[in-house]
């Protein structure tokens, strides 16, 4: 059966397909995402006075966030490998909590909402690793774009709630 035209990733027998951006021009793009990793406040603590046995958490998972935002397309299939020209991530200590923010600009066709949610999900899973051997009870969540910027559509940013 043909697929739907207006699915871009689909080829016209209903295969999956790459989308074509070379036609695209390059422009200027940004995105922005986070998550929170939950915990209990005794482990926040240790995370905020680098007293976790493992090392310095938030470096490491500063670090292993911005190798996930260069790697964002060997792990999403459809997601093109594209210049990443910069990666920032950054973290804020609740009582009960620790927000990833992660950022990524690019000069390129394509946007970079995934290598930023990839950033961000990674340096998350990083904290949750370094952190399992003093709560298990962590858990990750909340993971959203917050804002994107460049291209056809332009500047979007996630509504207040």
């Amino acid at each position: 059966m043909p697929a739907d035209r207006s699915l871009t990733h689909l080829d016209p027998l209903g295969g999956a397909r790459m989308v074509d951006v070379t036609p695209k021009e390059q422009t200027h793009r940004r995105a922005l995402a986070r998550c929170r990793v939950m915990m209990a406040p005794e482990t926040t603590a240790k995370v905020a006075s680098n007293a976790i046995t493992k090392g310095d958490v938030l470096g490491t998972a500063r670090i292993a966030g911005i190798q996930a935002a260069k790697k964002t397309p060997d792990l999403i299939p459809m997601c093109h490998p594209l210049l990443v020209g910069a990666v920032h991530v950054n973290f804020t200590i609740g009582d009960d909590f620790v927000e990833v923010e992660a950022q990524v600009e690019t000069v390129d066709r394509t946007g970079v909402e995934m290598e930023a949610l990839t950033a961000c999900a990674t340096a998350a899973l990083t904290i949750y690793d370094m952190c399992k051997s003093s709560d298990r009870t962590m858990s990750i969540g909340e993971l959203a774009l917050w804002e994107k910027t460049g291209g056809s559509t332009g500047t979007w940013r996630r509504p207040a709630l």
